[in-house]
């Protein structure tokens, strides 16, 4: 049986998939033409959706992170491009820029005192940190953490580099009409949902695969099993299924 809290993770990730993709595309697919709210104002109206939950999830919240404010700066720049109807061209340009500033940002944040690996795997939603730490601690072997934190960080880098090459790609062979028209936004639709499956999947394997990594070193080092491993709500939610 769920928890109060897991029920609420799956509602409010019902809830960013139903404002960030499903009424933009049906707006965009569906109210666009003349007759309706035309190009420009169909794409003002779908945009306004995951503007407002950008907003709504930051307000409820109270933080937001790296990754959200890019994405949010992304549907601007959409936005500008379609409603200023620069070239089209621009959107592939936009769409391979985004994943790509995340990748070189998290490997820059190596250099940094906070990671971004750290907010990203290595964090207490998903892992017990303080007791890991601790045993690490104890053992001696926080230089070895450290350089297992710099090999996700790589993989991490890679999934947003793969993000960046399949949303040029994608938008590439999809958008090929002029910005502030119909045909427009019915192909920047195909795109948001398409990418869904062409992007998100394959970049979502590559981060699986880090994450997959992370816990395999960490059961190494720490000794622990792998259940072990995962924050105490989540342990909690396995011991009662």
């Amino acid at each position: 049986m769920e928890t109060n809290k897991q029920a609420k993770k799956n509602e409010n990730l019902l809830i960013s998939i139903v404002f960030n993709i499903v009424i933009p595309v049906l707006i965009l697919s569906k109210f666009t033409t003349e007759d309706r709210l035309g190009p420009i104002w169909g794409l003002v109206v779908a945009l306004l959706f995951p503007i407002s939950f950008f907003f709504y999830d930051y307000f409820k919240q109270k933080k937001t992170n790296f990754i959200s404010i890019i994405g949010f700066v992304s549907i601007l720049l959409t936005g500008v491009i379609g409603i200023f109807e620069f070239p089209s061209e621009w959107l592939a340009y936009k769409e391979a820029a985004v994943p790509l500033l995340i990748g070189v940002a998290v490997l820059i944040s190596l250099k940094t005192p906070f990671p971004l690996v750290k907010k990203l795997l290595y964090q207490e939603e998903i892992l017990d940190v303080e007791e890991i730490n601790r045993i690490l601690k104890e053992k001696n072997k926080e230089v070895e953490l450290e350089k297992v934190l710099k090999n996700t960080t790589y993989m991490l880098a890679a999934s947003f580099l793969l993000s960046a090459i399949l949303n040029f790609v994608l938008a590439k062979i999809l958008i090929k009409s002029p910005t502030g028209t119909e045909a427009f936004a019915q192909e920047l639709a195909d795109m948001t949902m398409y990418s869904y499956v062409v992007i998100a999947l394959p970049s979502t394997c590559v981060m699986m695969i880090a994450l997959w990594y992370l816990f395999k070193q960490l059961k190494k080092l720490t000794g622990l099993e792998t259940e072990k491993l995962f924050a105490k709500h989540l342990q909690e939610q396995m011991n009662e299924q």
